[in-house]
């Protein structure tokens, strides 16, 4: 729990180090968090609840083909419309400085690798100390009913869980954040210049199929370990591709850098 917690905190602060170094602003990483959180967290959220409590919403989530369409989808539409605007925005005096691609993604992938699993980790750490030394056992005395129920899931996975799996949870942040870094890459190239515009709904659905895939596989009983080397090898292909973007758009002037309207 405790190497899992320092990968999902520490790496986007060495990475956010790491790519100042490479002329990356340190702003620009806090932008990336403030879109993650309001397009993801905040509007995201909004129309899942909208969409997930309405009678439409009960056929997607009995169909997990339907289900894992609809959750990439949405999270491919929000959180790349997310980056393109806040790189037509906010960063579009900087779109000739391709490093605060990097520094966005470290920024939009950092911020959910720390709310996501090190805030979380830092809980089930404290669980943990607690059930240990016996402390845990006095808290659940002042629960009832059906909080009481769901401390004692809580606990029992926690207990239950072999201990290298927590480990798993350091893994798929590290693959995370890649792609984030990637498709950033991708979309920024998009709002850059025109002419690659057609990466940004290929980023979409590159979000879309990576987290489909997820769903799908999580559904259907792929161990635990394989699937995130099946995630770390997805990971892996979008990196390659965004280096082979980067490769031959970094460095050249962009059309819309000196645009003064936004899209």
């Amino acid at each position: 729990m405790t190497i899992s917690t320092l990968v999902a905190i520490l790496v986007p602060i060495i990475l956010l180090i790491v790519f100042r170094r490479k002329g990356g602003h340190v702003k620009t990483f806090f932008i990336g968090c403030f879109v993650f959180l309001f397009f993801a967290l905040v509007l995201e959220s909004a129309v899942h609840r909208l969409v997930l409590g309405s009678p439409t919403g009960a056929v997607i989530q009995g169909n997990i083909w339907l289900y894992a369409l609809y959750g990439g989808l949405m999270a491919g539409i929000f959180e790349e419309m997310g980056r393109f605007l806040a790189f037509r925005t906010v960063l579009r005096k900087q779109l000739d400085n391709d490093a605060e691609a990097l520094m966005y993604g470290a920024g939009h992938g950092g911020i959910e690798s720390i709310v996501l699993a090190g805030l979380s980790m830092i809980l089930s750490i404290v669980f943990a100390v607690m059930i240990n030394t016996g402390g845990m056992a006095a808290w659940l005395e002042t629960m009832s009913g059906d909080t009481l129920t769901q401390m004692q899931a809580t606990i029992d996975s926690l207990v239950n869980t072999t201990p290298y799996m927590f480990l798993l949870t350091g893994v798929e942040r590290l693959s995370a954040i890649t792609v984030h870094i990637a498709l950033s890459v991708l979309v920024w190239f998009a709002a850059k210049n025109p002419k690659c515009g057609g990466l940004f709904p290929l980023a979409i659905l590159i979000h879309a199929v990576v987290d489909g895939v997820t769903v799908i596989l999580s559904s259907v009983g792929v161990p635990t370990v394989a699937l995130e080397v099946i995630i770390a090898l997805m990971a892996a292909a979008v990196a390659v591709f965004a280096y082979r973007v980067w490769k031959k758009n970094a460095g050249v002037p962009g059309n819309s850098a000196n645009e003064e309207a936004a899209v």
